[in-house]
């Protein structure tokens, strides 16, 4: 039973969408393609978006589901801010692969971090984290010092989202046995940089209390840091990008 709890919450945590090594990406803005060799057997695939004259670049971590061909047309949108964009694949997403874990996932975020600051230096670096990657955001940018951290629907935990679906008794006996947590309410506390956090008021994947939850832990360990929590309302899960308040926003950030 144990093996196969640990099997069921690999395929609801993560649902990668894998693509030949071959495939050719097709993207409006000009971009490179990496394929890098990471610590713990990792192979990664990185797609690397270029402007004219970047003010810097954003690291972005993408959510849990698809590959680059889908995140790569949503991470390229924020070139228009002026700013390069460095977007990987995780293990088992695209054309990444090797064995998966915690530790891993947060060990290609970080590599994927070293060549930003390498290239464009720390201050200058913005980090990005969507859902899922707001844990690699919060994580990554706990262990560094970027530019700011900006986050888009990022939960407190993931027993926080668990806790939504299943009954208090069931969650007691589930929370020993997940083989991950994603404790961003633990690395936060690590965290001494600008933070924006954009969550959508009818977010039906990670609901908007979660997000708040970690900007208010946050806010209470830094409260003279810059910081803003944006609460775009009817948005969900996947369409803030398409509210007003999203766009300017971010204006104003970069």
């Amino acid at each position: 039973m144990p093996d196969f709890f640990k099997y069921l919450q690999e395929k609801v945590v993560f649902l990668p969408a894998a693509l030949d090594t071959s495939h050719t990406f097709d993207f409006e803005t000009p971009f490179e393609e990496y394929f890098w060799e990471t610590p713990f057997g990792g192979k990664i695939s990185c797609i690397h978006f270029k402007t004219t004259n970047p003010v810097g670049v954003i690291v972005y971590y993408h959510g849990n589901s698809d590959n680059l061909a889908r995140w790569g047309s949503i991470a390229e949108q924020l070139t228009k801010y002026s700013y390069d964009v460095l977007v990987m694949d995780y293990r088992g997403y695209g054309k990444s692969s090797g064995p998966r874990n915690e530790e891993f996932l947060y060990s290609d975020a970080q590599a994927t971090y070293d060549f930003a600051r390498k290239n464009y230096g720390e201050n200058n670096t913005v980090i990005y984290g969507r859902s899922l990657g707001g844990a690699f955001a919060v994580k990554t940018g706990a262990q560094n010092h970027p530019k700011m951290v900006i986050l888009e629907a990022a939960f407190y935990n993931l027993q926080d989202v668990v806790n939504r679906w299943l009954p208090v008794q069931v969650t007691d006996r589930v929370a020993p046995r997940m083989r991950y947590h994603f404790l961003s309410n633990q690395n936060i506390q690590h965290l001494h940089v600008p933070l924006y956090q954009f969550h959508g008021s009818l977010d039906k994947i990670v609901p908007v209390s979660s997000g708040r939850k970690l900007f208010e832990h946050y806010s209470e360990l830094r409260p003279d840091v810059e910081k803003q929590f944006i609460e775009i309302k009817e948005a969900g899960h996947d369409d803030l990008a398409d509210f007003p308040l999203y766009r300017e926003t971010l204006k104003t950030v970069f």
